[in-house]
């Protein structure tokens, strides 16, 4: 709370929350010393605030009574900070509806805030640029997020509608141990009651949802988002990958996030299982690793990268 502005807001904070206040607690409370506290007191009153001052030895302020604050007031850093908190849950997926409620919540933003502070961040938002991917968008509805949530901190099962990626619907219960956001969607883990094991459900396939009676504990030492990467690596893609890098495991973690495949250490390396849908991006993967490596199988991902190698040569080769 270095800068004045701040610290007028401040005051306005601590009288908003009602009563009388003499002015050394407020210079207290604000850190700074009394004749500050009352030119503080003053600014508010050239905002059109009604501060009310109570004379004497003891003397302090309160605001008028019955005065409605305006319903949000913001320093300029707390505003470029929701602005730009807006701005990026919209571009990594994270929000939980459509562009129109984050376009909303901004206009909305924009009302409560000085025209010059609106004008500037209006500048910011028109010039600005991210390098990160945008991620497409998979969003929940906002009540199965928030149900969940609440399921999750409080240990209350849930009963709910899923709907497979193949379009095989079901009623499911489960014990919810963690939301989990990954690369633009939405997951919750825990134990499904109808198998008796830990699953993963992505958010955008759940319909209808409600908690139910009862409480549940969570593992010691459960992991909800490393439980979900470790998911979707298993993911029963087309091929079956096993191959051994030769690195040491710290280096191979470095380089592997967990929803790429399974690193196990072994005698002279380090083991990489994964599922893969196309052989050839594990080929290209493998060969920007660095590491030799044995492919362990498929037999087909060696053809793979032969293949790569072969055009790589040929590029290596060109207009000489």
């Amino acid at each position: 709370m270095a800068r004045p502005t701040a610290r007028v807001l401040a005051l306005l904070e601590i009288l908003q929350s009602g009563g009388a206040f003499n002015v050394a607690d407020l210079a207290r409370r604000l850190g700074v010393d009394e004749r500050t506290v009352r030119r503080y007191a003053t600014h508010l009153l050239d905002l059109g605030i009604p501060v009310e001052a109570r004379r004497g030895r003891y003397g302090g302020y309160r605001l008028a009574p019955g005065y409605k604050l305006p319903p949000l007031m913001l320093t300029d850093e707390e505003a470029v900070a929701i602005v730009l908190g807006l701005a990026a849950g919209r571009r990594a997926g994270l929000v939980t509806a459509d562009h129109a409620a984050t376009e909303s919540a901004t206009a909305k933003l924009r009302r409560v805030l000085p025209a010059a502070l609106a004008r500037r961040i209006d500048a910011l938002l028109a010039t600005m640029d991210v390098t990160g991917p945008v991620r497409q968008q998979a969003p929940p509805g906002i009540e199965v997020l928030l149900v969940l949530a609440e399921a999750a901190r409080h240990r209350h099962p849930v009963q709910l509608a899923y709907t497979t990626w193949h379009g095989r619907s079901s009623e499911r219960g489960l014990d919810p141990y963690g939301l989990v956001f990954h690369n633009g969607r939405w997951y919750v883990t825990g134990r499904d009651h109808a198998s008796g094991s830990a699953r993963t459900f992505r958010l955008d396939r759940i319909g209808a949802i409600r908690a139910t009676d009862g409480t549940f504990e969570v593992p010691a030492g459960f992991d909800p988002t490393g439980h979900v990467l470790a998911g979707l690596a298993s993911v029963p893609y087309a091929h079956d990958v096993s191959v051994l890098l030769h690195t040491s495991l710290a280096q191979a973690r470095r380089r592997i996030p967990p929803s790429v495949g399974t690193l196990t250490e072994v005698a002279n390396g380090v083991r990489l299982t994964a599922r893969a849908e196309h052989l050839d991006g594990a080929a290209q993967m493998l060969a920007g690793l660095g590491w030799p490596f044995t492919i362990e199988r498929p037999a087909e991902l060696k053809a793979e990268v032969r293949a790569l190698a072969s055009r790589l040569l040929t590029h290596a080769d060109a207009g000489e």
